[in-house]
C-alpha cells in the first residue's frame, strides 16, 4: 500500500500541507495510504491528494490495516446510526456527514427516494462507482443527484464530466417535514438543496411562534417561516438577499397556503431601516450564511456582531431572539460570547434558555470539533 509520512503528529482528521513529509513513489492522488509518523511507525490510514489544500484526510488511527471495505462498512454503520436515532419515516435527513462518518469528501442527504450528494474531495469521487450502490442499498434510495463545486473541482482535480451513476434529469423534488411541504430545487439551491441540519430547530421555533409576530432574517427558502406560519403565528416576515431563494420561499409558502411576507433585501440594510422606523417583533430569528471562513477572520466575526445587535433592537422587550451560526471555525463558546456581547452593547440582556445544534443525523467527531458547525442560541430579551 502507498505510504505518506507526517512531520507533525495530530489526531485531527485533516492534515495540512506543512504537516506532510515524504510520500512513496506509488502514492497517487485519491489513494488510500498508510500514514507513518516521524519514526516510520504506522500512525493511521487516510485518503491522499497532494494537489489538494488538505492533502491528507485520516480515516482511522492505529496500526491495524484497512482496505476499501472500510468505507462500505462505514456507510452501513452510518445507516444503522440513523435508523436507531431518527424518527421513523423521515423523508429528509443527512445520511453521510463527511469526516464525522469516516467518509471524507462526501456529504449525502436523503430526500424521499433521491440521494443528494455533494463531493468535495477527489478520493470520494473516485470511489462513487462502489459507494453510490452501497448508499442506495443502505438508505433505500433509488436515484442520485450529484453536485461538485467547479472551483473546488479544479483544486482537487475532480473530473468535470457527469458521473454515469448520477441521474441528470432530476431538477426538483417535494418532501414533507413536520406536516409542511417543501420543494427542493437542485439547480438553484445551495449545498445539497435543503438544510436538514435545522429540522429539529424548526420544530422548536414553531412551538414558540403561535400568536406572535415573527421575523426571519436570512430566511433562505423559507422553511422556518413556513413552520412558524403553520404553527399559528400572527404574522411572518422573511428577508433574504438571494433573489432565487426568495422565489423558492414564496413557492413553499404557496404550497402550504401560508401567509408570509417575503422581501428580497440585504438583511443588514433592511434591519437598519426597520430600527430607524421603530419596528419590533415578538420572535426574531437570525440564521445567516457562514460568515467566518478562517480562524483569523475578524471581518466575519464582526458581521455576527453587527447582525445580532440589529436583531436585538428589533425584538420587543420580553420577546425572543434565536441566533444561529454555521461557521465551523467558531465554536459554541465563542459564538455565545459574540451574541451576548452584541446584545449587551445595546444595553439589553439575553435570558438564554436553550442551546442547540444540528440533529442526530449530523454527528460530530470528538477529534474534529469543526464538525459541530451549527450552533443555535435561544433567549429572551430582558
Amino acid at each position: 500500500m502507498p505510504r505518506v509520512s507526517i512531520k507533525t503528529v495530530s489526531f485531527h482528521p485533516s492534515i495540512w500541507p506543512k504537516m506532510i513529509g515524504k510520500a512513496s513513489d506509488d502514492a497517487r492522488p485519491g489513494d488510500l495510504v498508510e500514514v507513518l509518523d516521524r519514526d516510520g511507525e504506522t500512525f493511521g490510514w487516510g485518503l491522499f491528494n497532494p494537489r489538494s489544500n488538505m492533502p491528507l484526510r485520516i480515516v482511522r488511527h492505529g496500526a491495524a490495516p484497512i482496505d476499501e471495505s472500510f468505507f462500505i462498512d462505514a456507510i452501513h454503520q452510518a445507516a444503522q446510526l440513523r435508523k436507531e436515532l431518527l424518527e421513523p419515516d423521515l423523508e429528509a435527513y443527512r445520511c453521510i456527514h463527511a469526516d464525522a462518518d469516516r467518509l471524507p469528501g462526501l456529504v449525502a442527504d436523503r430526500f424521499g427516494d433521491i440521494l443528494s450528494v455533494e463531493i468535495t474531495a477527489l478520493g470520494a469521487w473516485q470511489r462513487l462507482d462502489t459507494w453510490l450502490p452501497a448508499l442506495h442499498q443502505a438508505f433505500g434510495t433509488e436515484r442520485a443527484h450529484l453536485q461538485v463545486d467547479p472551483k473546488l473541482a479544479r483544486v482537487e482535480g475532480i473530473p468535470t464530466k457527469p458521473h454515469p451513476l448520477a441521474d441528470h434529469s432530476i431538477r426538483k423534488v417535494k418532501i414533507r417535514e413536520h406536516g409542511a411541504t417543501f420543494e427542493i430545487d437542485f439547480a438553484e439551491g445551495h449545498k445539497t438543496g435543503f438544510f436538514c441540519d435545522q429540522r429539529d430547530n424548526r420544530r422548536r421555533f414553531a412551538a414558540l411562534a403561535r400568536d406572535k409576530r415573527v421575523l426571519d432574517l436570512c430566511s433562505y427558502t423559507g422553511a422556518f417561516s413556513v413552520q412558524a406560519a403553520l404553527a399559528g403565528a400572527a404574522e411572518v416576515t422573511g428577508i433574504d438577499l438571494d433573489e432565487k431563494a426568495i422565489a423558492m420561499a414564496k413557492r413553499n409558502a404557496n404550497l402550504n397556503q401560508a401567509r408570509i411576507k417575503f422581501t428580497h433585501a440585504d438583511a443588514f440594510t433592511w434591519a437598519r431601516t426597520m430600527v430607524d422606523n421603530d419596528r419590533r417583533w415578538d420572535l426574531v430569528l437570525v440564521d445567516p450564511p457562514k460568515f467566518v471562513t478562517g480562524r483569523d477572520d475578524e471581518k466575519g466575526r464582526g458581521k455576527y456582531n453587527d447582525l445580532n445587535r440589529l436583531a436585538a433592537r428589533l425584538v420587543e422587550p420580553g420577546g425572543y431572539l434565536v441566533s444561529c451560526s454555521c461557521s465551523g471555525q467558531v465554536n459554541e463558546f465563542e459564538f455565545e460570547k459574540l451574541v451576548t456581547t452584541a446584545v449587551h452593547k445595546e444595553q439589553k440582556r439575553l435570558q438564554i434558555f436553550n442551546r442547540t445544534g444540528a440533529g442526530a443525523d449530523h454527528p460530530t467527531l470528538s477529534n474534529y470539533p469543526e464538525s459541530r458547525y451549527l450552533k443555535v442560541i435561544w433567549g429572551r430579551i430582558i
